[in-house]
């Protein structure tokens, strides 16, 4: 009898969390349960417990996965002019958003209700973005207007992100325009010189 092909550790987990991300991006949370994620993994549930005890352990890495993916494919390129890298950074949300549809609505549905660790996994996304903002601005301690406006924006192009790669329908380069005129005012607003505008 052939042997059982074995699947490295962290293969396997890689596997599992990619099977997570169409779920609960998907459906909700409470309508996700682990027979059914082991089932779509085609493992046993004894397997799937093995590598995330509960079904929130499962979730939040899922997340965590997310958050991670995003900080590697936006990652801007220091070599850039500072106006260069919040265009190219402005871009990379836009794409990672369509290419990685599944983690990105699981990352800005949530699901799990007011949870203090999955909600610190989507203010480390969030946090992420505007490290990379205020970066490309050349800002290393932003006041609490700035932060007031820079996060308000932040939730706008979360929004229309979403809402683009959910429903569909509307050209990408419009949702660029919207997103970056969005920032132009919010800046404009609190007094910071506006970087070059995204034209993509």
């Amino acid at each position: 009898m052939a042997a059982r092909a074995r699947f490295p550790f962290d293969e396997r987990r890689r596997t599992l969390l990619q099977v997570g991300l169409a779920a609960f991006s998907s459906r909700p949370y409470d309508e996700v349960s682990m027979d059914q994620l082991a089932a779509m993994a085609g493992v046993s549930k004894g397997l799937l417990y093995h590598y995330f005890p509960t079904k929130r352990d499962f979730y939040r890495e899922v997340l965590v996965a997310a958050v991670e993916d995003m900080r590697q494919l936006t990652e801007p390129d220091p070599a850039l002019p500072p106006p260069e890298q919040l265009r190219a950074g402005l871009v990379a949300f836009l794409d990672y958003a369509r290419d990685h549809a599944a983690g990105f609505s699981a990352l800005l549905r949530g699901g799990i209700g007011s949870d203090p660790e999955i909600a610190r996994v989507v203010a480390d996304f969030r946090r992420a973005v505007l490290e990379r903002v205020l970066g490309a601005l050349g800002i290393v301690e932003p006041g609490p207007e700035l932060q007031l406006a820079l996060r308000a924006w932040l939730g706008f192009a979360e929004a229309a992100a979403l809402v683009w790669v959910e429903e569909g329908g509307v050209d990408r380069d419009l949702v660029g325009r919207l997103i970056a005129r969005a920032l132009h005012a919010a800046l404009r607003e609190v007094s910071v010189p506006v970087p070059v505008p995204m034209e993509d």
